[in-house]
Formats: C-alpha cells, sequence, structure tokens
C-alpha cells in the first residue's frame, strides 16, 4: 500500500531527529546498570548465638576461614562459601584482635598489647599454644587499636598502633602512631611513623607497602599512603618516639607547625621526611572510615583491574578501587567506587579459594550504613565486565582517561560531558578539614583514540599537590549505556614531564557560579516579630557512640521554640528537623552532596528539612529559632553528618 503523507511527516521527522542528534542521544534510552547486576552479594549464615564482631579473617591451606571477633574468639568457619558453613571456636580470651594471618599451621594475631601466635598443637581443633611473639605498652585509653599482621616475603610481620584520643589524637605509650616491623623471633624494627588510625595496609604487586588513614585531627580527609622505612606520613604525636633506639628517623615533634596555614604537600616541599598520599579519599564522597587493602591480583578476580587495590570504608558500608602509577618516581593515582550495600561497616576483605571476596565486619560504637552490628559476607564477580573509568592517568598537560568498553563516538567527543575540578584540604591539629582551595578547570580540547577506548582531556591550570575531581558524566558507551561511575578522584603530586599548558599553574574559577547560599531554614536571632519570646527553649547535647542525649521530645503544635544544640562531642554535628520518617532520606541524601557538602553544612536541600542548625565543631553550640508545624505527628530530628544518621537520631513530637 503507498503511504500517504501524514504517513511519510512523522517518519521523516523522526528521521531528522535521528539525523540531528546523533545515535547517542537515542541510546542514552537504553537501560542503565546497577552494581549489584555485576557483583553480588551473599551472607554467611552464622548462628544466632555466635557474635561475630569481624575484627580478621585468614583462611588455611584447607580453604577454612579463621575468623577473629572483636571480643577475643577465633572461630573456624568449614565450608564457608556454602550455604550451610560449620563453626567451631578455636581460640579465646584475646583483647580486642583487630587482624589475623595465617603461616604454617598457626595462626598471628595483633591484639591491644601483643602480638600473639596460636596454635593447635594436639590436633583436637583447639589452640592449646598462646605464644606472645611481641608485646607493647598500652595506658588503658579506648582508642589504643592495633592491626596486623601482615607478613611480608621474608616472613617478617608489619602491625600497625593506633594513636590514643584525649580530645586529640596522642601518642602516650612507646611507638603509638607507628608500623612496626616484627620478625617471627621477637625483633621489633620502627619502621615509619605519622599514623593516625592505620587499619588498613598490605603489599602492592611490586611488593611496596600501602596503608590507608582515616580523617582525624591532621588528617583532613581520608587517604592511602605508600610507606617506606622511615617515612613520616603526617601525623605528628608518633614523632615523640624519634629520639628512641632504632627509630629510623631524625624528625622531632616539634619540627611540624601549623600555624602558616600549608597544606601537607605544602609542608613536605620543607620537610622532606614528609611522604604525600599516593591517593586521598575525599571525606562523605569516597567514604568516611577508610580500613582494608586487598591488591586484585589478576583480571579473573573482579575484571580487568590487576594490580589495582580494593579498599573497605567502615562507615559507608562499601568498598572503592585504586588505581596507581608511577610520576617522577613516586606513587600517585585515581579511587572510583566499586560496590555500596554490604550489611555493616567493613573492617576487612579477605581473598577466598574460590576468589570471592570475603568481607568481616562489625559497627559496634563506630556506626555504618550498613544496619546490622556485625557479619560476614561474600562478593563474587559475575564475569560481565562494567562500563567504568578503568584507570585514569595524569598527562603534563591534562588526564588520560581509559575505559572498559569502547566509547560512543559522538558521546565522547562531547566537551560538555566532561569537568574537572581541583581542591584540597588543610593541614593542621583540627579535626578533619573542609573542601579548600576549589577551583573548576577548562577543558581547552579533547580527543578519543581510534579504538575509543581511551580519551584524552587537556586542561589548563593543572596544580601539583591537588585532588582533581574528573567527571565523563555524560559519556556512553556503544550500546548507549552511562557509565556505572561517573567520577574518579586523581591525587596529582607530580606532573609528568612534556609540554605545559600555556596558561599559568593555578588558572580556574575560584568560586563556583552555582555555590549555594545560605539556608532560609536555620534562622540563628530571634525573629524580629516574636514580641514575647519563644514558648518553649530546648536544650539537646549528645552522648558517646553518636548519638543525641534525648531520642524524644515533645512540643506543642503552633509554638515557638528556641532550640540549643551543644556539640560536647570529639567530631562534628548538627541537629536537623525533618518531616516524618523522612529521616533516612535526608540523612542519605546528605551522603550525596559531593564537594558542595561543607557549603551546605551537610544539609541536603529537600523539602523534607524543616529547620536546622549548623555543623557544629566539638565544643561549639548554638540556638535557632522556628514556629511549630500545626499538624501533629511524630516528626524526626537527625545528624546528616554522612553516616551518622544512621544511629543519631530522636523524635520531635508534635501535640
Amino acid at each position: 500500500m503507498k503511504p500517504s503523507k501524514t504517513d511519510i511527516f512523522p517518519f521523516i521527522a523522526a528521521l531528522s531527529l535521528f539525523i540531528c542528534f546523533g545515535q547517542s542521544a537515542l541510546f542514552a534510552q537504553s537501560s542503565d546498570r546497577s552494581e549489584s547486576d555485576y557483583f553480588t552479594i551473599s551472607t554467611l549464615n552464622i548462628p544466632d548465638e555466635i557474635v561475630m564482631e569481624a575484627g580478621g579473617l585468614s583462611f588455611d591451606d584447607e580453604g577454612n576461614l579463621a575468623v577473629v571477633t572483636r571480643r577475643g574468639e577465633v572461630w573456624i568457619v568449614n565450608n564457608p562459601q556454602s550455604d550451610n558453613p560449620s563453626f567451631s571456636r578455636f581460640g579465646q580470651g584475646l583483647h580486642e584482635p583487630l587482624g589475623i594471618a595465617y603461616r604454617e599451621g598457626a595462626y598471628y594475631i595483633a591484639q591491644r598489647g601483643e602480638l600473639v601466635r596460636l596454635e593447635d598443637s594436639s590436633g583436637d581443633g583447639y589452640a592449646d599454644l598462646y605464644q606472645t611473639i611481641y608485646r607493647w605498652p598500652l595506658t588503658g585509653n579506648y582508642h589504643e587499636y592495633s592491626y596486623g599482621p601482615k607478613f611480608l616475603p621474608n616472613g617478617d610481620m608489619l602491625v600497625t598502633l593506633n594513636l590514643s584520643w584525649i580530645g586529640y589524637g596522642a601518642s602516650l605509650t612507646d611507638w603509638r602512631g607507628w608500623m612496626l616491623r616484627i620478625t617471627q623471633d621477637g625483633e621489633m624494627t620502627p619502621f615509619a611513623t605519622g599514623l593516625r588510625s592505620p587499619l588498613g595496609f598490605a603489599l602492592n604487586a611490586e611488593g611496596d607497602i600501602f596503608y590507608t588513614e582515616n580523617e582525624g585531627d591532621w588528617v583532613g580527609s581520608g587517604w592511602m599512603t605508600h610507606l617506606e622505612e622511615g617515612d613520616f606520613a603526617g601525623h605528628p604525636e608518633g614523632l615523640r618516639w624519634t629520639e628512641m633506639e632504632g627509630s629510623p628517623l631524625d624528625l622531632r615533634f616539634d619540627d611540624i607547625d601549623d600555624s602558616e596555614g600549608l597544606t601537607l604537600y605544602e609542608q613536605s616541599q620543607n620537610i622532606p621526611e614528609i611522604k604525600n598520599p599516593a591517593t586521598w579519599f575525599p571525606h562523605t564522597i569516597m567514604g568516611i572510615s577508610t580500613s582494608d587493602i586487598l591488591l586484585i591480583e589478576n583480571d579473573d578476580q573482579v575484571g580487568p583491574f590487576a594490580g589495582q587495590f580494593l579498599v573497605g570504608d567502615q562507615g559507608h558500608s562499601k568498598i572503592m578501587r585504586v588505581y596507581h602509577e608511577k610520576v617522577n618516581g613516586e606513587y600517585q593515582g585515581a579511587v572510583f567506587d566499586f560496590r555500596e550495600g554490604f550489611q555493616s561497616g567493613i573492617i576487612k576483605l579477605e581473598w577466598g579459594p574460590d576468589d570471592q571476596i570475603y568481607v568481616g565486619m562489625t559497627s559496634r560504637g563506630w556506626g555504618s550504613t550498613g544496619r546490622d552490628q556485625y557479619g560476614v559476607q561474600r562478593m563474587r564477580w559475575n564475569g560481565e565486565i562494567p562500563f567504568v573509568m578503568q584507570k585514569i592517568n595524569a598527562e603534563s598537560n591534562g588526564f588520560t582517561l581509559t575505559f572498559t568498553e569502547p566509547v560512543d563516538h559522538q558521546s565522547a567527543m562531547d566537551i560538555n560531558n566532561y569537568s574537572v575540578t581541583d581542591f584540597t584540604y588543610r593541614y593542621d591539629a583540627a579535626y578533619g578539614s573542609p573542601v579548600i582551595n576549589r577551583q573548576n578547570k577548562t577543558i581547552t580540547r579533547l580527543s578519543v583514540a581510534d579504538d575509543g577506548m581511551s580519551v584524552r582531556l587537556y586542561v589548563d591550570g593543572l596544580r601539583e599537590g591537588y585532588i582533581n575531581e574528573v567527571q565523563a558524566a555524560g559519556v556512553l558507551n556503544e550500546a548507549g549505556q552511562n557509565l556505572l561511575h561517573s567520577a574518579g578522584y586523581y591525587t596529582l603530586n607530580n606532573l609528568p614531564e612534556g609540554e605545559r599548558s600555556a596558561v599559568a599553574d593555578g588558572t580556574g574559577v575560584d568560586r563556583p557560579d552555582d555555590e549555594p547560599g545560605p539556608s532560609a531554614k536555620k534562622v540563628t536571632e530571634r525573629p524580629s516579630d516574636w514580641d514575647t519570646g519563644p514558648n518553649m527553649r530546648i536544650q539537646l547535647a549528645t552522648e558517646p557512640g553518636l548519638q543525641y542525649d534525648q531520642t524524644l521530645i515533645t512540643v506543642q503544635a503552633g509554638s515557638r521554640v528556641a532550640l540549643t544544640f551543644e556539640n560536647d562531642d570529639d567530631m562534628a554535628h548538627n541537629v536537623v528537623i525533618t518531616l516524618p520518617e523522612s529521616a533516612d532520606q535526608v540523612g542519605e541524601a546528605a551522603m550525596r552532596l559531593g564537594l558542595d557538602a561543607d557549603a551546605l553544612e551537610f544539609v541536603p536541600r529537600l523539602e523534607e528539612v524543616l529547620f536546622h542548625t549548623s555543623m557544629l565543631q566539638p565544643g561549639q553550640s548554638e540556638t535557632i529559632y522556628f514556629e511549630v508545624p500545626e499538624t501533629p505527628g511524630d516528626y524526626d530530628f537527625v545528624c546528616t553528618f554522612p553516616g551518622h544518621h544512621i544511629s543519631m537520631r530522636g523524635i520531635f513530637r508534635v501535640e
């Protein structure tokens, strides 16, 4: 049948749209994928009577999994890959161990005050030999955690010692804030210092040692650092012991001064002992409490990422991926999201003999987005490769982005689909740091490789010593799918040799045009039309363990309230009052604020938010004024510092 004009015109219109906007516009309608499509999480079925707050994981030669718990027990899990594993207690009576390693028929464990060896010499399945390898002093401070061990190729072991906490990180006894090297005969050599809370450490494929650090005083955000003997990683408390015999460096505590407002990188230009982080983990964007490190040994384990690291995060219950390269002889590289959604706070990662990743978790006292108090889960790759940035490499005048699949040429050639923003953090005794010196960079041009596997970005004004957020949110693959994760965060300590941008280093837009203004939902002065003052005054403070000192506040509908929040905790908190049953939504949105989080005071601009305080540092207080809604009900109040909303909340009851 011959088509009519009315049949032809829609066809011509559709064809015109296809020609005008290209295939990528239509591809964008394709269904995108999620992390669970590639990486499946399953849960180890733990008997109810076992409180498996996993502090460490290790497999023996027969494929049995040993789990050491924060309650001082060692459990052996037979057939851990099955739906019906069996459990037997191998040891007990340890002091909050946070690490275990199997070697030649014995288990080596770091507990709070010593490195100990456990062995079943009688063969009855229970440890009957508890041998102290090396002991270090304790003061009894709750924060004196000890981690490890990790075996070196020659059989020596590494352990790390957490700082104490007395309102700030303090090294109250010998070698707190250090990595120690210990032989199996108990000979100890101090290896490196400047550590604050060094839970994770591992060797890369070349045998180099890396450790992860948690945000805190002198640590503006989490980081991963390559440690060599005699290095100083940044926290000055461990320098109190450099006068002792065996110290591999001469730097002293008083040599570190934060009065000039320098960043860690700037300090390193004057103090050669400082080892800059190879990778920063931007706080609240890439986790809030980095934990264990796991080397990806080959491409058959989780995809084409051999030689890269996986890094856990306790607070955000997720795993991130880290790529490193060497530039001018120093490691630097990028961190990417990988897999979230674990049941509790991730402490330990371990490869199983079945190439699954076993994940040990606990959140008691620390809080996590995973709601369970503890658990062990397995993560398996299904063999399908996700569309992501496989790596980011620094160039003398930009970056090269390499993908796991060929990109759609048209979307990849659109310069508006990319952005580069650099920033850094303060280096001082304050707890953590906001994002500082942020600049939006200008991408002057780009090119796409012939095979579609990489894109070269030419960027003006790159600055050494800065973290670069590299976004490629609009880039599609040939099937029209978006990137599973569109951003990477590259730590640029060294620019490679080669042609530099004609624009001077540091050129950029210092303040983004869309920087958020002040919130109308935070009123810190009594409204002028309150002639008689507030009807009710509320005093709210904190309790240890991410808690307010009240969990139920009752007010009258329509009343005028002055709420004073006093943050007497040792970390930042706020108070956000939300619509009923909205605390989770608001808290989760706060975790996605990205680089704008500090400017927004970690409060998302949602209609569910009714009133809020500032984000208060320890020791600060603030009063806000508001009129209570007229509608009765159970409203929520919650802290929206990322991850705190899980436990730090209460009911704001309107009657």
